[in-house]
């Protein structure tokens, strides 16, 4: 049995089977960790999900930013952008099993030395102070008062962690940190703002993973979210968003040997709208 870590897949069905192909997966033995963004910009949200959901517990699925927006979305609480691409799931007559289904999704796993978020862990915390905190925001999405927490959910403050932090607050951050969050101040304040690479940091400021004093940096962490920093793969943190949706690479990760395995994604370039 092998276990692959699978960057952003944003509805690149066709690119995801040409991927697991390559790496040659067996879906009746592998696993599959989806590092979030399972749907939107790409074409085909509805058939990547379908077949996700159907891998059953073969499948480690956690939220990204396009996930939660694609549930708000069909709460009537946002409107779409001009760059969504989830209008497949939206009018599909399996609807409401799609969307419950990702509803039941993890903001957060660690299992075997790795950790899985979408973009990132603040500084403060250990790992397992942030799949407690993880666990806080998904027992909102599946219970009662999901539809209250989709409502509050959006809005850049507060910017810094303080544990005492309760209510629409307390969950807001952790949503903004584990599924928006590029950068951090000296301060520890998230930077929701930023999407270059590298070469464009703003002074006072530092990849999240890099911040000093990183409580999470005993254990290697899986994210995405990251495009224009592409791939990166270090003892302590992988990046696997190498923006197949914007025509580039679709990159999986064996856990087991990290070996990497990569498809190009050209015939995608210049067909997601960027917002």
């Amino acid at each position: 049995m092998a276990t692959l870590a699978i960057g952003d897949v944003q509805g690149c069905y066709d690119q995801l089977m040409r991927l697991l192909e390559q790496a040659g997966f067996d879906e009746h033995r592998d696993r599959l960790w989806f590092v979030g963004d399972l749907v939107n910009r790409g074409p085909q949200s509805a058939a990547t999900v379908r077949f996700v959901k159907g891998l059953g517990n073969r499948a480690v699925t956690i939220l990204g930013n396009h996930d939660l927006n694609l549930l708000a979305v069909a709460e009537g609480l946002r409107k779409p952008h001009r760059g969504d691409t989830c209008d497949d799931i939206l009018a599909a007559p399996d609807r409401d099993e799609l969307l419950a289904w990702l509803r039941g999704r993890k903001m957060m796993h660690a299992e075997g030395g790795y950790a899985m978020v979408h973009a990132g862990l603040l500084p403060q915390w250990s790992i397992a102070q942030a799949l407690a905190l993880a666990r806080e925001v998904e027992q909102a999405l599946s219970g009662p008062g999901c539809r209250d927490f989709l409502r509050t959910m959006y809005g850049n403050e507060p910017a810094r962690w303080r544990d005492s932090l309760t209510g629409a607050e307390r969950l807001r951050i952790v949503v903004n940190a584990m599924t928006r969050m590029r950068l951090v101040s000296a301060d520890g304040a998230l930077d929701l703002d930023y999407k270059m690479g590298l070469d464009g940091v703003p002074p006072g400021c530092v990849p999240w993973y890099d911040a000093p004093g990183r409580a999470s940096r005993g254990t290697a962490v899986i994210f995405g979210h990251w495009a224009a920093l592409g791939l990166l793969v270090r003892e302590d943190v992988i990046c696997l968003d190498s923006g197949c949706v914007w025509g580039r690479e679709f990159s999986a990760l064996r856990l087991d040997d990290r070996r990497l395995f990569q498809c190009d994604c050209r015939e995608l370039a210049g067909t997601a709208i960027e917002e």
